[in-house]
């Protein structure tokens, strides 16, 4: 099987990024995520009082756009691609979200993640709206030349549907800087061509060399972090010596372990698309990071022996980061789960609604993807800012932003869960539609 550019751009230089999946469990059905995410629109639409036209306005994605688009592969034949680009919500500012290469890509997904986007960008006071989009294909099944020429293609095909004031993606699962870098150069050749340099922010996630930001590619790894540090402290929860398991180590997940690992916290048990590692001594994360930057996954890592997707559950440990893809964590898991006190989504919808009432059930904290995983976009937005701006802000900067917006959020939600007794993952959605509900009475429909 031929490498994508994940798998052969091996340098270990932290812009970029080196996403992970982790295939659904087997034998059980994949829930609804659409539905789901309006389940919760529903549920904390009630809590703030939200008027039946905003609820039913956000209920669905502003615009769905797909293309198929053709590709001369490397054998000389020609393949179709189907890609999606559903843009949610701009009531707060162009859309914003990322792009997903994966072969299990849909619809029903893109629409719950592209809402969800917008939910973020309300929680944390960012000028941004929701999107998501991608392609449906596995990255990993081609050359890195046919992934450019996809890739050069899909954003082609999309044409003015992005652009630097109206829609600006990111890298997402299957993606990274490179891509982004390609993504951008395609569109200042086509769409952007007069005014080339004025719509470098087209797409954040980019190579810093390229426009991007430092700081950008640890930014939602480091963003769950902050969150679980906060949680440590609001709960007299000393993080020194505590164990850590990990669902998907690419970028978020790999770069949660390793801040962690500053903290004193172990992992010992890590798992990606290719099966399950387990060390009791705890792995040294950032030879692991460096060992899947250059070879794509953990498969061959030496310094862990192989675990069943089952076995990995049942490792005792005292937190849980779900880093991978949705829908991963479901009854059976919940319920595995041996010792752990907090479960922090690093992905998007990695908890089941059953899974999550198991999870309750047994007094296991969850701090929802909505927070955890925000500070990807925030980052992301300081990226767009410095473009706007021709700017490059130093790490230092950057990172000092990012922990004051965590903090900001992280007691919002706490004080509306205190107030409103809805849980955390509701309260991220209640504090959202608040301020999107206010917009909405302050600008009225048009006409």
């Amino acid at each position: 099987m031929k490498k994508s550019v994940e798998q052969k751009d091996t340098s270990p230089s932290p812009d970029q990024p080196v996403t992970s999946e982790v295939k659904a469990p087997r034998g059980e059905e994949k829930p609804e995520f659409f539905k789901v995410i309006q389940g919760y629109l529903d549920d904390a639409s009630r809590i703030v009082g939200l008027p039946d036209y905003v609820r039913t306005i956000l209920r669905q994605p502003k615009n769905e756009i797909i293309v198929n688009f053709p590709v001369q592969m490397d054998n000389g034949e020609y393949r179709l691609f189907k890609g999606y680009r559903i843009q949610h919500s701009n009531i707060l500012g162009p859309y914003k979200g990322g792009m997903r290469y994966h072969e299990s890509a849909s619809l029903d997904d893109f629409k719950a993640l592209a809402a969800m986007m917008t939910w973020k960008g309300a929680l944390m006071n960012l000028p941004l709206g929701g999107a998501k989009g991608g392609i449906k294909f596995n990255p990993h099944g081609v050359s890195r030349s046919e992934l450019k020429r996809i890739t050069r293609r899909f954003f082609h095909a999309l044409g003015s549907n992005i652009g630097p004031d109206y829609d600006i993606p990111a890298p997402d699962v299957g993606t990274n800087g490179q891509t982004m870098a390609w993504a951008m150069d395609t569109y200042m050749n086509t769409v952007g061509m007069v005014s080339k340099q004025a719509v470098m922010g087209v797409v954040t996630g980019k190579p810093v060399t390229s426009g991007g930001t430092h700081g950008r590619v640890k930014a939602t790894g480091q963003g769950v972090v902050h969150c679980i540090r906060m949680w440590a402290e609001d709960n007299r929860f000393d993080l020194h010596g505590k164990k850590l398991i990990v669902q998907g180590f690419g970028n978020v997940g790999s770069h949660a372990a390793v801040l962690l690992s500053h903290m004193g916290v172990s992992t010992v048990a890590v798992g990606d698309h290719t099966g399950y590692l387990y060390n009791p001594e705890g792995f040294n994360v950032y030879r692991l990071q460096e060992y899947v930057a250059e070879h794509g996954s953990i498969a061959g890592y030496p310094n862990g022996h192989a675990v069943s997707r089952e076995d990995f559950f049942n490792i005792q440990a005292d937190i849980f980061v779900p880093a991978a893809l949705e829908n991963q964590v479901d009854t059976q898991e919940a319920t595995a789960l041996n010792g752990v006190r907090l479960v922090a989504e690093g992905a998007n919808g990695p908890c089941t609604v059953a899974g999550e009432r198991v999870l309750k059930e047994r007094g296991i904290e969850v701090l929802p993807d909505v927070l955890a995983n925000a500070g990807g976009v925030t980052v992301s937005y300081y990226e767009w800012v410095q473009n706007k701006r021709s700017e490059q802000w130093a790490l230092e900067e950057v990172d000092t932003r990012l922990e004051a917006a965590m903090r900001d959020a992280y007691r919002r939600v706490i004080e509306f869960d205190r107030a409103h007794r809805c849980g955390l993952r509701l309260a991220c959605y209640g504090v959202a539609l608040q301020r999107l509900g206010k917009v909405y009475e302050e600008r009225e429909i048009f006409p």
